[in-house]
């Protein structure tokens, strides 16, 4: 489970399909603070450990600054490069980096979709028959910018930010979109503007456009309501259960997501991990990365939500590799028979993994 204990809702802020629920604490992290390094418009390629190259628009990158001691820190403030007169390739060195003693770089969203892109990516481990000797290389995703999500730009330029606010949820179409959390409200009002260039997926930038919301009237039960001090009862009581139905509902399938939690580097009193979900077809799941205290408590959080054909792929790759990868024993498992598993995995975008003629023999099984 995600913990975001020590932060609370408040009330939503609905612009045409797009509902921003803003998250504050009342107590903010303060021996850890964020700060963007804003990049250029050109391509990024980041080189990896395992030799592999990363491509990606990479719009900017957060630098986490904090103290050993518990002392407070001091963010650097957001630093902005001139932008590139030409197109060009900027190439980084890993996707999380130390800077110097007590900052840490690392960039927002692409730890955590490298993570998935990256999942069972040299294939199968033994080669049977029915595989060729290739691998998942290169695997692609689209994704879209903020700036594509239809409604977005004008919510966050419109709502306020709210005294305290350390991090939003959005939602397009009331499904949940993306969670950012940072460690202190200085920090999120500094980053803010970096929410309209954050990784979105396909099936937000089609509920933008196609399935606008209405916003959600307060409506109070009068009949006990006979002086001022009851109706101010009541309307606390109403934002009450309005928190918990964003906190235990709308929220639900990100916060218990998580199905896998890689940690990817650990300075001083945090850790910087990325989470998988557990890949289950025709329901909500998200991948993200956190900054966590050693305590568990969640400084750092950003989410994206997968569309259902990268969850069908996730779902497949993980099905194959719990069971060796062997066709037979996994398309049993799947209540299915081999052909019919051969067709899914080509309709997932892997059929070049299967040998052609075996992929031709599926084919034919099929038409009969």
């Amino acid at each position: 489970m995600i913990d975001l204990t020590g932060l609370e809702t408040r009330p939503a802020q609905t612009w045409g399909s797009v509902r921003l629920v803003p998250l504050v604490r009342r107590e903010p992290i303060l021996d850890l603070r964020l700060h963007a390094k804003i990049y250029g418009d050109e391509l990024s390629v980041v080189s990896l450990p395992d030799k592999t190259d990363y491509w990606a628009y990479v719009p900017h990158a957060f630098v986490a600054s904090w103290t050993g001691d518990g002392t407070p820190a001091a963010a650097y403030g957001t630093q902005i490069d001139e932008p590139a007169r030409r197109m060009g390739i900027r190439t980084r060195r890993r996707m999380a980096r130390r800077v110097d003693r007590n900052r840490l770089r690392f960039l927002p969203m692409h730890l955590a979709v490298e993570g998935y892109l990256a999942l069972h990516f040299n294939g199968p481990e033994i080669v049977w028959e029915e595989w060729s000797r290739r691998d998942l290389s290169p695997r692609v995703e689209a994704v879209y910018s903020g700036a594509e999500i239809s409604g977005l730009a004008d919510a966050l330029r419109v709502f306020e930010i709210h005294p305290g606010q350390c991090g939003l949820m959005i939602y397009v179409a009331d499904s949940l979109a993306a969670a950012t959390v940072v460690p202190h409200p200085d920090d999120y009002r500094a980053l803010h503007p970096t929410l309209i260039h954050d990784l979105y997926g396909e099936l937000i930038h089609e509920y933008a456009l196609y399935h606008p919301v209405r916003d959600v009237p307060a409506v109070l039960d009068t009949s006990g309501v006979a002086s001022l001090d009851d109706l101010r009862a009541a309307a606390e009581r109403h934002a009450r259960e309005w928190a918990s139905f964003h906190d235990t509902t709308m929220a639900a399938g990100m916060l218990s997501s998580p199905g896998r939690v890689e940690e990817i580097y650990r300075f001083g009193p945090f850790r910087l991990s990325r989470f998988l979900p557990r890949f289950e077809p025709q329901r909500e799941n998200h991948i993200g990365e956190t900054i966590t205290s050693d305590g568990g408590r969640v400084a750092y959080l950003k989410t994206f939500r997968l569309s259902q054909a990268q969850i069908r792929r996730g779902y497949l790759l993980t099905r194959l590799a719990a069971h060796d990868w062997h066709i037979g024993r996994t398309a049993a498992a799947l209540g299915t028979t081999p052909e019919q598993l051969g067709l899914r995995l080509e309709h997932a975008g892997f059929g070049h993994l299967l040998r052609q003629h075996v992929l031709d023999h599926y084919r034919k099984a099929a038409k009969r």
